[in-house]
């Protein structure tokens, strides 16, 4: 072939490459409206998170002050847990045939309702009640606010709509347990009333700024649909035959075994290396930190890259390893290290997971992101309670408790990914 030919067809692919990437930027530039709504989402999460991150880090010695060990820590987060299981479909459906911004509105009402009942009270019996409105607080919040983020973005805007959302959550992380551990050098109290007076500003920036999606003209066949007296049996029955019901499997499991760590680390890091409130506090900051980046620089790009469930399998690879590792960490600086690993890669799963099941869920997204979230909770109910049992029993078994659980999570999404391939290939 004449040389001259070779260098007119390098050039040809070289431009035809360009023209790809161009037309791909395209698809995925926001409008400014886009944008608008968006940022809007993102502070209403930042500060809703946050507000609850407060207390994250003085919850250990809280709980040590009125005599309570982990089992009520793991009670603490699977409570929560329960009431967000139950509630989610219901909060779901909710969102799809009144509107995302009134579940926005009311779930962040129970949040803040939630924040002052723990603030007011040192019985545990009134604690574990506060979670339960929290709970159901979250199940109307988070369904609705990633039904809204589908609801004004295109399939190819989606991954980055879901991620930007996902950093603000982390940026609350953050920002959330930095100022609990400064706050608890006044009084172990103190974080709770700040978390639920921010909580409350939530409400307010959502009455005044935050508008309606038109949802329900979006789905109007599924609005009219809708049947409120139908069980959870029914509508978790009903789940099993929608087309991203191992999605929703791959997150209850995910759910079980990564909470399984959460729910403990504060006590394990005070237990093991004597860290203090400030310790837990830098360590999730840290944290937080790489999730915050992650999430806005890197989830949209691998995913339109590699896809969304090649990253899948990957990150939980990842995953596991930080479980295993973790096992093998003999002092505070090798478990930071160690938990930057697993939130690494939990920051990139969570929004990729969000975004695989709202893609594959349109007409439907309200009822699949509340279902998203009841299966979560599932894995979020039996994680804790789990782990805060077994850390009674023996303080590194919730970690090996967790590495078992995402393994099996690889082995579900390894056998789903294969099924799904032949589906295509067979279309």
């Amino acid at each position: 072939m004449h040389p001259l030919h070779n260098q007119f067809a390098g050039l040809y692919r070289r431009n035809s490459y360009r023209q790809q990437l161009t037309q791909s930027e395209k698809r995925i530039t926001m409008s400014a409206d886009q944008r608008k709504k968006i940022i809007i989402l993102m502070i209403n999460m930042f500060i809703a998170i946050a507000s609850f991150g407060i207390i994250i880090p003085i919850l250990p010695s809280y709980l040590e002050s009125i005599n309570q060990g982990g089992t009520a820590a793991g009670l603490m987060i699977a409570i929560f847990a329960a009431a967000q299981f139950f509630f989610s479909p219901i909060a779901g459906k909710w969102a799809d045939q009144y509107g995302r911004r009134k579940m926005i509105i009311y779930g962040l009402a129970g949040l803040t309702l939630s924040m002052f009942v723990f603030y007011a009270s040192d019985s545990i019996w009134i604690l574990y009640f506060s979670r339960v409105i929290g709970g159901i607080g979250a199940a109307m919040l988070v369904p609705a606010i990633f039904a809204y983020i589908a609801d004004i973005t295109t399939f190819d805007q989606r991954a980055k709509g879901t991620s930007l959302v996902s950093a603000a959550m982390s940026l609350g992380i953050v920002v959330g347990p930095g100022i609990g551990g400064f706050l608890a050098d006044y009084s172990l109290k103190l974080p709770f009333l700040v978390s639920a007076l921010v909580s409350l500003g939530a409400v307010v920036f959502s009455l005044v700024l935050l508008k309606d999606s038109d949802a329900e003209k979006a789905d109007p066949d599924l609005a009219i649909d809708m049947d409120p007296s139908e069980s959870m049996l029914a509508k978790i029955a009903s789940s099993t035959k929608k087309q991203y019901f191992i999605p929703l499997i791959i997150t209850l499991v995910m759910s079980f075994g990564l909470l399984a760590y959460e729910s403990v680390v504060g006590l394990y890091l005070d237990n093991q290396f004597a860290s203090t409130a400030k310790d837990i506090a830098f360590m999730i900051t840290a944290t937080g930190i790489v999730s915050v980046i992650v999430q806005l620089f890197i989830v949209d790009r691998i995913v339109r890259r590699f896809g969304e469930v090649a990253i899948l399998v990957s990150f939980l690879g990842v995953a596991a390893l930080g479980f295993l590792l973790s096992l093998f960490a003999g002092s505070y600086a090798m478990f930071f290290g160690v938990s930057l690993i697993i939130f690494l890669a939990t920051s990139i799963l969570r929004p990729v997971l969000n975004t695989l099941i709202s893609k594959m869920a349109e007409g439907e997204v309200g009822f699949a992101m509340g279902m998203n979230n009841a299966y979560m909770s599932i894995g979020n109910v039996a994680g804790p309670l789990l782990a805060g049992m077994l850390y009674d029993i023996n303080i590194i078994f919730p970690f090996i408790l967790g590495l078992i659980m995402l393994i099996i999570t690889i082995f579900i999404t390894l056998a789903w990914s294969r099924i799904r391939g032949a589906k295509i290939v067979q279309a």
